[in-house]
């Protein structure tokens, strides 16, 4: 991964859903290409990560590309448990009901 710098500001982009009008995740500008990296893989829920895009500068970043820069040995934040996923209304009340 020559010469990318994660001190360098970031745009965060959601993925189109068309299908979902979910609230949440939408367009987001970070100082630092780490923090945005690292929102992406341990806050954003998966199905926003899916489709979603990181621009840094010039350079587009897809899922798989955010997450090698997540993963790279460079990556100068400290990596912490993805957030849980929310369980669905409807999860809970099928397993309240057994």
């Amino acid at each position: 991964m020559a010469s990318f710098s994660f001190n360098t500001a970031a745009e965060l982009f959601p993925a189109a859903i068309r299908k979902k009008k979910r609230a949440g995740f939408a367009y987001r500008r970070f100082g630092t290409a780490a923090e945005a990296v690292r929102f992406a893989i341990e806050e954003l829920p998966a199905d926003s990560l899916n489709g979603a895009y990181l621009q840094v500068e010039e350079a587009r970043f897809d899922q798989s590309g955010i997450r090698t820069l997540y993963e790279s040995q460079d990556f100068p934040l400290q990596r912490r448990p993805r957030a849980p996923e929310p369980v669905p209304a409807s999860d809970k009340a099928d397993t309240e009901a057994a």
